[in-house]
């Protein structure tokens, strides 16, 4: 919990250490596209705080060491990390536009050139 804090108090670090680990694993996260839009979503100053801050949360859990199912583990690795992103986008499910879509789905694209 600790570290959680930790992550969400220096915002900025969080997200940047979200985006590295993305790009290393872009390719073997089938949610990849709606990490980025989570990540396009909390950057977007037009999005209210409460929606920030879930979102925030989820990637948090994306990019701490500590994990309910480690990284580590061939196929059931992520399938925490995928499920914690699901619920997040669940609550929040008309927050994330088009546009934070479209821009994940192009970042992908640029990144795995």
């Amino acid at each position: 919990m600790d570290a959680a804090r930790r992550a969400l108090r220096d915002e900025e670090d969080m997200l940047q250490r979200m985006r590295e680990k993305l790009r290393r694993l872009a390719r073997q996260l089938p949610f990849a596209e709606d990490l980025l839009a989570a990540y396009f979503c909390v950057r977007d100053p037009a999005t209210p705080p409460r929606i920030r801050w879930i979102l925030l949360l989820a990637l948090a859990y994306f990019v701490l060491p500590v994990d309910t199912v480690p990284d580590v583990l061939p196929v059931l690795g992520f399938t925490d990390d995928a499920a914690v992103l699901a619920t997040a986008l669940a609550s929040v499910r008309g927050a994330l536009k088009p546009e934070h879509r479209a821009r994940a789905r192009e970042t992908l694209d640029r990144e795995q050139d």
